[in-house]
């Protein structure tokens, strides 16, 4: 198992297995960034008078947002799902069709590939989660929504616990994700963008798409275990 080899050996051998529990206590909190739409003025013409109306746009603040109402909501609870390798086909539904995902180890591109990836924890982990997680929810230009976790998870691999800090970063567009990020320890995903020599970055992303073919192939190409 290519994935599970290499998966485990970045995961143990990380320090943050020792570090100090990062959260004083557990925190859950939908915020949203202070982001004002500017008021415009858009003309019309009255067929009488043919002189210029203006209707001006109301200022909307995401303060004001009602809480109840944010993406993240009902995204949160298939999240948690698929990092606890208790993930049902309904859950991979948050994703749009053509979505992403991102870790240090795998580069999944489609719901098929997103599903071998998560599917694959329960082959390798007897038990994952995640144990504690903090929310912001930004509101982007074009209606795209950014859902930031800051979290940690835990694995069970033979008796052995393993913690680990996570930067789990989701881009929603039309109440679909169609881009998913973990940033492991909080560090910035390697490419050829990211990485000082682009030749590294490069084959870092071609090592990793190799790894999600691996273990798409693995997993049946994303089939359901309860299909």
């Amino acid at each position: 198992m290519i994935r599970s080899n290499f998966f485990l050996l970045v995961r143990s051998t990380s320090t943050l297995s020792h570090h100090r529990n990062p959260f004083s206590a557990f925190t859950i909190s939908n915020l949203s960034s202070s982001s004002k739409l500017p008021g415009s003025a858009m003309e019309t013409y009255s067929k009488d008078t043919e002189e210029p109306k203006k209707d001006q746009q109301k200022e909307t603040s995401t303060r004001d947002v009602d809480p109840s109402k944010n993406v993240s909501d009902d995204i949160l609870p298939h999240i948690l799902n698929l990092y606890g390798s208790c993930a049902s086909p309904r859950d991979f539904e948050i994703y749009a069709p053509d979505a992403s995902f991102e870790d240090p180890l795998m580069c999944a591109q489609g719901v098929k590939q997103i599903k071998s990836a998560f599917y694959s924890l329960s082959k390798v982990f007897s038990e994952s989660r995640i144990t504690e997680y903090n929310i912001k929810e930004n509101i982007l230009p074009h209606g795209r929504r950014e859902i930031v976790i800051d979290n940690k998870q835990y694995y069970k691999f033979m008796g052995k616990d393993i913690d680990m800090i996570s930067l789990i970063k989701l881009y929603v567009e039309d109440g679909k994700v169609i881009r998913h990020e973990d940033w492991w320890n909080k560090k910035p995903l390697w490419n050829r963008e990211t990485s000082n020599v682009p030749v590294v970055g490069r084959i870092i992303e071609m090592a990793r798409r190799g790894s999600m073919l691996a273990t798409h192939a693995m997993m049946k190409f994303g089939k359901d275990p309860t299909a």
